[in-house]
């Protein structure tokens, strides 16, 4: 089957892109419950529905963004699911990370109905998403890739194939995520320590990226975590409650294998303290703020 028809619910800072960059090469069915989202999506180039029902009727791939496992399960099996409607031999390309524990029954679900599902967690902003420039670890059935490879080739610049099931895909982004909160966690804590030591913070960044300390994360969010105190704070780029959720999954992968992790819990407990803080919808860097509450001021 080519695949000529892709749905995509959710048209917000990554749907939205996502949906653009695929509009280039196939035809985009969209659907969102904001209304100023679908009338960008409409000036995109994406056809637009009115319910996320009509949105997968007759689309050969699914792409879909969730929080967690629970709203996985609702979008394509509550009350207003849309599994039922999805075509036999379609796609469904699950792009969240939702966890190792929910992907097995949710592939077999869908199996039932004839439908297949792509385990592809992506990585990377809004930007890289409308320029084909994201991570995507995928774990699938090869005849079930095959299907949506040009998709998942048009939004990824680097595709890595890591297992030949769903679940494999959510098993490598678990093992991302924990390195990427900890560096977050780390960032934070060495650009507290250059302010309180009386260093210009700007300056010990660019000379940390210059040399063995430097990191994708210190780069990326150090810059930001110098906003962080402004009254406006930091561009929300990523939720800081995003690695509450992302850093729960790995220790609790971690212990059901009986695997200690220090660093990651630790990492874990700075952003379970920014979430009662009052900062879960901040950016992420904003966690240098429990760090040093202080700093900056």
């Amino acid at each position: 089957m080519n695949t000529t028809a892709v749905a995509v619910l959710g048209l917000g800072a990554m749907g939205l892109p996502m949906a653009t960059r695929l509009a280039a090469k196939f035809s985009v069915h969209g659907f969102d419950i904001s209304t100023e989202r679908m009338e960008l999506a409409s000036k995109a180039g994406i056809a637009t529905f009115g319910s996320a029902r009509e949105a997968v009727a007759g689309a050969d791939a699914l792409i879909l963004a969730v929080r967690n496992g629970e709203q996985l399960n609702a979008v394509l099996f509550g009350e207003n699911g849309v599994a039922q409607h999805l075509k036999s031999g379609a796609v469904v390309i699950l792009t969240s990370t939702v966890g190792l524990d929910a992907v097995p029954a949710t592939a077999a679900r869908l199996g039932e109905l004839g439908v297949g599902l792509v385990d592809a967690p992506l990585s990377g902003g809004p930007v890289r998403a409308g320029e084909g420039d994201l991570l995507i670890v995928v774990g699938a059935e090869p005849g079930q890739l095959a299907k949506v490879r040009p998709v998942l080739d048009q939004l990824a610049s680097t595709l890595s194939i890591v297992g030949d099931k769903p679940g494999d895909g959510q098993a490598l982004k678990t093992v991302n995520q924990l390195l990427c909160g900890v560096h977050i966690a780390a960032a934070a804590e060495a650009l507290a320590l250059a302010d309180q030591l009386g260093l210009d913070q700007a300056t010990t960044l660019d000379a940390l990226q210059a040399g063995a300390a430097g990191s994708f994360m210190l780069g990326n969010r150090g810059p930001r975590m110098l906003e962080a105190y402004t009254e406006e704070g930091a561009e929300v780029l990523s939720r800081l409650d995003i690695f509450v959720k992302d850093l729960g999954i790995v220790t609790t992968a971690a212990r059901a294998l009986h695997l200690a992790t220090p660093v990651a819990s630790a990492a874990e407990q700075l952003f379970l303290l920014g979430e009662a803080h009052g900062l879960a919808a901040a950016d992420d860097s904003a966690l240098i703020k429990v760090v040093a509450p202080k700093t900056g001021n």
